[in-house]
């Protein structure tokens, strides 16, 4: 008979290894409530599969960039914790998003500015002036740059 994938222990080290990670970050996320390894009879940590998948949601929920804060929200919270987690870090990519927006709205507009001096460029004079007006709102991108 065939042993389940289920009944999989790793070492510590092992488990590092399969995620590319240094020990001490298993560690530190065990520290930070995120990880519970159980403990074999002399101590030492052994993982398993079900921790093998919480390692790799940490490690995809830190790709979206999200906190170790709020993906420990994410993986123990209530539902409702869970949804505001979710909800907050939605937010929070918009901003960022239309943040960078903006950044490539202005970069593309000074790439295709015929101004010799971009400081000089009405459109981008107009950016200058929102910003220093704390508006902090893009340029107005109407037809070519000038």
């Amino acid at each position: 008979m065939k042993s389940s994938h289920r009944n999989i222990r790793w070492a510590i080290g092992e488990l590092a290894d399969r995620f590319d990670l240094e020990t001490h970050v298993l560690r530190h996320w065990e520290d930070r409530g995120l990880l519970a390894p159980e403990r074999d009879s002399a101590g030492r940590r052994v993982y398993t599969e079900d921790d093998a998948y919480r390692v790799a949601t940490i490690l995809a929920s830190k790709a979206s960039g999200m906190s170790l804060e709020q993906i420990r929200t994410l993986l123990d919270a209530s539902t409702d914790g869970r949804r505001d987690a979710l909800r907050a870090h939605l937010e929070e990519l918009d901003r960022r998003q239309a943040e960078i927006d903006r950044s490539r709205h202005l970069t593309q507009h000074a790439l295709e500015c015929r101004a010799h001096d971009i400081a000089a460029c009405p459109g981008f004079q107009a950016h200058v002036e929102d910003i220093v007006a704390g508006a902090k709102r893009g340029i107005a991108f109407a037809g070519p740059p000038r």
